[in-house]
């Protein structure tokens, strides 16, 4: 028996806005089993006296230190665009009608 049902798959890709047939969410359903035993084992496992530790190396920000400098016109910008309103770029719509 799957960990997860067909429906849960199947709302999950609904929310995701992924289409799948239904093939794909039964195939997607069974392959989630082995992830979940694996995380049942994770969640399992003995930490008693683990200290807690967020990294176990030592970090260091090699990046400089952020410098204002010259920045580009708005208006130049946007009027290279193809179509801007009201100081933003206009992109066509990539998800249902929301």
């Amino acid at each position: 028996m799957s960990t997860f049902s067909t429906d849960e798959v199947a709302e999950l890709a609904a929310v995701a806005h992924i289409d799948m047939n239904d093939e794909e969410i039964r195939k997607l359903a069974e392959d989630l089993d082995p992830l979940a035993e694996w995380i049942k084992k994770i969640s399992d496992a003995d930490i008693e006296g683990v200290p807690p530790t967020t990294n176990p190396l030592s970090l260091t920000n090699v990046l400089r230190e952020d410098v204002v400098g010259e920045t580009l016109d708005r208006d130049e910008v946007l009027a290279q665009a193809p179509e801007a309103e009201a100081g933003m770029f206009q992109v066509p719509q990539i998800l249902g009608e929301e």
